[in-house]
């Protein structure tokens, strides 16, 4: 008879034909090798990590990642909050944020999370900063509380990038999702790299290191470290609504799972 294998953890997060219709019609429909490993990993990662537990959360905005924040805030020991999102924290702590992107309608949200993970949230303590992204524009790094009125954050800052190595490096399981800044262009890469490059340190120290998909999943593929990492998650919007704590549809219509 038919058996259905269903091994596009990437695709899992929507309800298809291809996804659940099929799984729904044929006996057995069961995870690939590939699922059976991105569950096991997100799910050791949620439901019994080995601590000290730090998540890794970065990218341009608090409002995609809100969901995952507030699912990863009670199962971490740290969370690291890079990328233009530390703008939106930087600006419910009162700082000033110049031209950096910030999202206005969740600086209330933000503020409630800094309270809410005072123990746990690390924000960056500088950033490095420019006029623009143009070619010719000197970026230097200035403390958070001194960001310019006409310059934009584009990356974390050296001392943050110190102190995040700090972090992963004593964790026993990293879970990194989001650039630390504009990794596409250098020298707004250097946060990102660093990072990626102590995921590799933590793995060699026997962490568990898993990259949840997209843009963190390209930055660790452009330093050719994938192979140095416990597990990268093919599953970028997947991965996230995983660790959100939702049921994906692709997932629920599986009989083994």
């Amino acid at each position: 008879g038919d058996v259905y294998v269903n091994d596009a953890f990437g695709a899992a997060h929507r309800a298809h034909s291809s996804t659940e219709g099929v799984a729904r019609h044929i006996e057995p429909a069961v995870a690939g090798l590939l699922m059976e490993k991105e569950l096991d990993y997100l799910g050791r990662a949620l439901g019994n990590p080995e601590h000290p537990f730090v998540a890794i959360m970065g990218g341009s905005k608090i409002s995609g990642k809100i969901d995952v924040i507030d699912s990863l805030l009670p199962k971490v020991d740290r969370m690291l909050i890079g990328g233009a999102m530390a703008c939106t924290f930087f600006r419910a702590m009162g700082l000033e944020t110049g031209k950096s992107l910030v999202e206005e309608d969740r600086v209330d949200m933000a503020k409630e999370l800094l309270q809410r993970g005072k123990d746990k949230l690390v924000l960056p303590v500088d950033a490095l900063v420019a006029p623009s992204m143009d070619d010719g524009a000197k970026a230097h790094s200035v403390k958070r509380d001194a960001i310019p009125a006409s310059e934009a954050m584009y990356d974390i800052g050296q001392e943050s990038i110190r102190l995040f190595m700090q972090e992963i490096l004593r964790a026993k399981t990293v879970l990194w999702n989001g650039p630390m800044g504009v990794f596409e262009k250098p020298p707004f890469d250097a946060g990102t790299n660093s990072i990626a490059k102590s995921l590799a340190s933590a793995t060699r120290n026997g962490a568990t290191t898993i990259v949840g998909g997209g843009d963190s999943a390209a930055a660790i593929a452009e330093a050719g470290l994938e192979s140095q990492m416990t597990h990268v998650s093919t599953g970028g919007g997947a991965s996230l609504e995983f660790l959100e704590g939702r049921t994906l549809p692709g997932v629920a219509a599986l009989d083994d799972r």
